[in-house]
């Protein structure tokens, strides 16, 4: 059954921007906030979240500013709205034409093709970017500003980079470590702390790198 059916239009985009937001800021949003994102009043966010919580999408936790969550019902309602959404627009590439070296020239010869986000990471639907904000993955390589592709899993092996979700509301972009009894987040600067946690819940791995010059 297609869950994206029983919800309307804005409050899929209430629930799609709370998400955006947990993911892209590392916390989850306040109310104010998601109003600011989609340019409406609080009371009709607020409206929108009551009826959201009512069928099973959002949590809440009393007492708490930022306690906005996604429950695994609104998790595979946003994957079948990214399947749907990637049937109604296909992806167009850029043109891809040829190669140039970086150390001795070569020949510059051309050979027109195309290319995009999933000839190079893949043909699926799992498949998205997000838009780095902060410095604790310097040493990756990976600077403020710059944006990650990466692939929804539910799983890790340790070292690789992921987008992370811990205490059910704050996500973070680290290098992932299993541990007896907990997991180790290790940041790529000396700067930050690693993040120890035993309610850590992996939403992806980080493929590739984007970067506007």
């Amino acid at each position: 059954m297609n869950l994206t059916t029983q919800i309307t239009p804005r409050q899929l985009q209430v629930l799609k921007t709370v998400a955006q937001l947990q993911l892209s800021r590392c916390y989850s949003p306040t109310i104010a906030e998601v109003a600011e994102v989609l340019s409406v009043s609080r009371t009709t966010v607020f409206e929108h979240i009551g009826v959201l919580r009512e069928k099973g999408l959002l949590a809440r936790s009393r007492g708490k500013l930022r306690s906005l969550k996604l429950t695994l019902r609104a998790n595979r309602l946003l994957e079948q709205d990214l399947q749907a959404e990637s049937i109604r627009a296909p992806e167009q590439g850029v043109p891809l034409l040829g190669t140039v070296a970086a150390g001795l020239p070569t020949e510059a010869i051309e050979n027109p093709e195309t290319m995009s986000l999933r000839d190079m990471f893949g043909p699926s639907d799992e498949i998205f970017t997000l838009r780095v904000s902060g410095d604790s993955m310097l040493d990756e390589g990976i600077l403020d500003g710059d944006y990650v592709v990466c692939k929804r899993s539910a799983s890790a092996r340790d070292g690789q980079i992921v987008v992370a979700i811990v205490d059910e509301s704050e996500a973070t972009l680290k290098k992932f470590y299993a541990e007896s009894d907990r997991a180790r987040l290790e940041p790529a600067n000396s700067l930050y702390n690693p993040i120890y946690s035993d309610n850590c819940r992996i939403e992806a791995v980080v493929l590739g790198l984007l970067r506007r010059l």
